[in-house]
């Protein structure tokens, strides 16, 4: 029980440190969202769900360039902030919408989206077979379903684990637990790309993804938190403190199906 709520604890850290700097990530950066996109036949959707949008890089990217409607729904009432001052500044407001919700109990009706995807979203939640259930409740039959998660790809020693899990919150361990998910999911015609990470191809595509006049905004304002804020500056130290040797054992899955 210590090490759920201590867990749980890492987890509203690492969050509320992004909600706060105006920053998200996942891994892959804007590589991995492409790919999985096209995983998703995105280019024939009318409606997609963007699942924990954060701070609506992906919304507003969907539908500048496919031009289809997008719901973007988070957790935190100011990630979504953040995702429609994003969306204005893309100038996409008549095509996306942003909305406070759970992932565990979204509030749409069944059958309703052609693409539903989420971004390392499901790595923070416990109950990930009822979040990938609802997920898949809310698309449309023949829609697709997709997920872009974090991984260890190998074992790390249990030193790095435990950093990682400190800094951030647990994560799914291996690439055969979310395989397992995934073959529980009722999707068919299932894919699964295992992806590894090079650290330098991650920061240029992170960047690339979130752009850089955001970024410099952002570091401003983390900055800022860092020097006034002593749980931001906890949160902020405990993410520089991972070694960059987790690369050698991290990665991303893309999951994708079909309902």
């Amino acid at each position: 029980m210590m090490t759920a709520n201590k867990d749980a604890q890492a987890d509203t850290r690492f969050l509320d440190m992004q909600a706060h700097i105006g920053i998200t990530k996942h891994t892959g950066g804007l590589e991995a969202t492409n790919e999985l996109l096209g995983l998703c036949h995105v280019e024939d959707a009318r409606e997609v769900l963007n699942v924990g949008c954060g701070i609506g890089v992906a919304s507003a990217y969907i539908a500048r360039k496919y031009g289809c409607h997008v719901v973007g729904v988070d957790i935190s009432e100011k990630m979504i902030e953040w995702s429609r001052r994003r969306a204005r500044e893309e100038r996409v407001e008549a095509k996306v919408e942003f909305r406070t919700a759970d992932v565990l109990d979204l509030p749409f009706e069944t059958d309703r989206f052609d693409v539903v995807f989420a971004e390392s979203v499901l790595a923070f939640v416990e109950d990930k077979e009822r979040a990938i259930a609802e997920c898949v409740r809310v698309t449309k039959p023949g829609g697709y379903v997709g997920l872009n998660e974090g991984l260890w790809i190998k074992q790390p020693s249990p030193e790095m684990a435990a950093q990682v899990k400190d800094a951030i919150g647990p994560l799914v361990p291996t690439v055969e637990a979310w395989q397992a998910l995934w073959e529980t999911s009722g999707l068919r015609e299932r894919v699964v790309e295992i992806r590894q990470v090079d650290a330098s191809t991650e920061t240029k595509s992170r960047v690339r993804w979130i752009g850089w006049r955001w970024l410099l905004r952002a570091w401003a304002r983390g900055l800022r938190l860092y020097l006034t804020n002593p749980a931001i500056r906890q949160s902020i130290k405990g993410v520089f403190a991972v070694p960059s040797e987790v690369f050698q054992y991290a990665g991303y899955g893309l999951f994708v199906g079909r309902k």
